[in-house]
């Protein structure tokens, strides 16, 4: 027998997007309420006159902030406000342009909640993402989506390509660079760094684990080491008969064009013309892929380079330089 009581009425359909609403709002409105503190509003000046606005993260309450590196590229002057109000002076501590992170020390202590760094591999598509930062000058604002892409590459302002890179439909804008990328629970998963211009509503967040591993290095070492073999190179496309008879899957590497006199590459027989083929057991199809394995940990470091010359496979071992 039909029972009419089953039936939605409009009232219950009414309340029941009302409690989906109100759980999103929630889950925001918590992560704000968390996360929120630790942004803070940076602006540079140069030659004694504003230059640019930006945002940044206090990751310490000595005064250890994150923000990007193009926010504070050629600053003479740099003054933080935090979310209660604090204003000062800040120092870089380290710029890494590759990644678009830089680190910087206020002059005075900043009130602020010490935030968790969510593991960024463990991210998902469709989860929330929340965009905390100073868009166009309006401090304190925020925009929310979901993480629409994992794993995206772009380049930098240097040409070196930054990997790993979220993509989020969460609004960004001018000024919201160098601000946190949170999940509902507050813990941040990316530095914001860029809006492709010209499109609608595609944005991009540095991930977490690249973040942390460039405060790591300036913490450590006042920078961010790279390995260097002491060539330049241009991807090139193996000719298929050339793979064939190399036994090679892999259809393109790098062509070494130029080999530094007193470089490491020079010592260890690596000549202009070479076809660099692999780093390490590693394939190698083209320069970004090179840049990419030359990290941190080969610096100063034996490495074993596979190549090609004349079509015939060929292996030497490099210790490699740090790159300036």
């Amino acid at each position: 027998m039909f029972d009419e009581s089953s039936v939605p009425t409009p009232a219950t359909e009414v309340a029941g997007e009302q409690e989906i609403f109100d759980a999103y709002s929630s889950a925001v409105m918590a992560a704000v309420e968390k996360a929120g503190p630790a942004v803070i509003h940076v602006e540079i000046a140069k030659g004694g006159k504003p230059a640019g606005l930006g945002s940044g993260l206090v990751l310490a309450s000595d005064g250890l902030i994150m923000t990007n590196s193009h926010v504070i590229a050629g600053a003479a002057d740099i003054t933080v406000t935090s979310a209660d109000g604090q204003r000062g002076k800040a120092r870089v501590l380290g710029d890494d342009p590759h990644t678009d992170i830089a680190i910087l020390r206020s002059d005075e202590p900043l009130k602020a909640p010490a935030l968790e760094f969510f593991d960024s591999r463990k991210l998902r598509r469709g989860q929330l993402a929340i965009a905390l930062g100073n868009p166009l000058g309006f401090e304190q604002t925020v925009t929310s989506g979901i993480i629409s892409a994992l794993g995206r590459s772009m380049r930098s302002s240097t040409g070196r390509l930054i990997d790993d890179v979220i993509q989020t439909d969460a609004a960004l804008n001018p000024g919201n660079s160098g601000g946190p990328l949170v999940d509902a629970q507050g813990r941040v998963i990316g530095i914001n760094t860029a809006v492709i211009r010209g499109a609608q509503g595609i944005c991009f967040s540095v991930a977490a684990n690249t973040a942390m591993d460039v405060l790591t290095q300036v913490l450590r070492y006042g920078k961010v080491k790279r390995a260097s073999l002491g060539i330049e190179g241009a991807s090139t496309e193996i000719p298929r008969h050339v793979a064939r008879f190399a036994g090679l899957e892999q259809k393109s590497g790098v062509r070494v064009m130029n080999v530094a006199s007193d470089g490491p590459a020079a010592g260890a027989d690596v000549k202009a013309g070479d076809l660099i083929i692999a780093l390490d057991d590693q394939p190698v199809l083209g320069v970004d892929d090179l840049l990419k394995l030359l990290n941190h940990e080969r610096s100063r470091a034996e490495a074993k380079v596979s190549l090609l010359r004349k079509g015939e496979r060929r292996e030497r071992w490099i210790f490699t330089a740090e790159r300036a």
